[in-house]
């Protein structure tokens, strides 16, 4: 693979920083890189009937497949690439949804620029079986080789798919370390889920809810935790302000990542920036790049849990010693910087 002229990131889930601060730190790091936010690209036109008319005539063909109309408009990623010249295309996420794939594979060779996925999504595809199948036939394979966030999926790819994957887990950025008396006791920041109800039911009396789709979920919520749910998104610095006002920031994976047996997500990385203490559900893959029990805990049901949130809230020092530890390792190993110049970049290079 050629040297790095600049990178284009297609992103994919621009709901999310994640694609910002890459593209962010490339450029700090001298890199020539831009960044083009598919969700905040103009659609096509009349795209909700043109979409609704595709599936039905492509029903007709074959019921059991999976269509989608990309969003996007063709000439517009034409354009992008022409004004670019991107030696390296990098999606984050995923392209399907926005353009077609084979499309986006034929314009990076016109532009003999390399063609890498960050795959940060397959773990939310495990549930709807035909999108998941059309992802891995018709996607993946466009790509010179995938990055993943998750050991479990690059195993996957490599060994299911024949597919040329890396593991690259994800990073954050820095961010000032809020000290304060700490007011909550437990914090979650996530969207509501089955087996996120299920785990925080057992500590409902200790733990402070942030985040979207809970309120769907109330009649199966007890009344005693829908009162410590805040069913909005927070993001940035408020986010920032939150872990730095929590004794633990707890990680609960959603049920298809737990039941494929990866969990580590952003959250993860976002917390040990504010320098946090985490406790988060265990996986195996956690252990090939945190030490557990010192640089961040962890728990295997809803019983260890509930123990292990009254035993840190109960022992502040242990609790400080984690959280330093995990900061430590944060800055050492798992920022941006650190992941795009040790990982990141050599994986579009070598």
């Amino acid at each position: 693979m050629n040297d790095i002229r600049k990178i284009l990131i297609i992103d994919g889930i621009g709901g999310v920083p994640l694609g910002r601060e890459i593209c962010e730190t490339l450029v700090e790091l001298g890199v020539p890189a831009t960044h083009f936010d598919c969700l905040q690209a103009p659609r096509r036109a009349f795209y909700g009937a043109h979409s609704a008319y595709a599936k039905l005539r492509n029903r007709g063909t074959d019921r059991d497949a999976f269509y989608f109309l990309p969003k996007l408009v063709e000439r517009d990623l034409r354009e992008l690439i022409a004004r670019e010249q991107p030696s390296h295309i990098l999606v984050v996420g995923f392209i399907y949804k926005f353009f077609d794939p084979q499309l986006l594979r034929r314009l990076a060779d016109e532009a003999k620029a390399g063609l890498f996925l960050y795959d940060t999504d397959t773990c939310n595809l495990y549930d709807r079986r035909r999108e998941f199948i059309f992802f891995v036939e018709q996607e993946l394979p466009v790509y010179d080789r995938i990055l993943s966030c998750s050991a479990v999926t690059t195993r996957f790819f490599r060994d299911t798919r024949g597919l040329d994957a890396v593991f690259v887990p994800f990073g954050a950025k820095p961010v000032t370390v809020w000290r304060t008396e700490q007011p909550i006791d437990t914090l979650f920041v996530g969207s509501g889920d089955l087996r996120r109800i299920f785990l925080l039911e057992g500590i409902r009396d200790h733990v402070t809810v942030r985040g979207n789709r809970w309120q769907r979920n109330f009649p199966l919520i007890s009344a005693p935790l829908r009162a410590r749910i805040d069913d909005r998104p927070v993001w940035g610095e408020e986010l920032h302000r939150l872990l730095g006002q929590s004794k633990i920031v707890l990680n609960i994976t959603r049920t298809d990542f737990y039941g494929a047996e990866t969990g580590i997500n952003l959250r993860i990385f976002e917390a040990l920036a504010a320098g946090a203490f985490l406790l988060t559900d265990h996986c195996d893959e956690l252990a090939e790049i945190f030490r557990i029990g010192e640089e961040i805990e962890t728990y295997r049901s809803s019983a260890e849990l509930a123990k292990k949130v009254r035993y840190y809230l109960a022992d502040p020092d242990a609790r400080q010693a984690i959280a330093v530890a995990g900061r430590a390792a944060f800055l050492a190993r798992h920022t941006w910087n650190a992941r795009l110049t040790h990982q990141l970049l050599p994986a579009l290079t070598n």
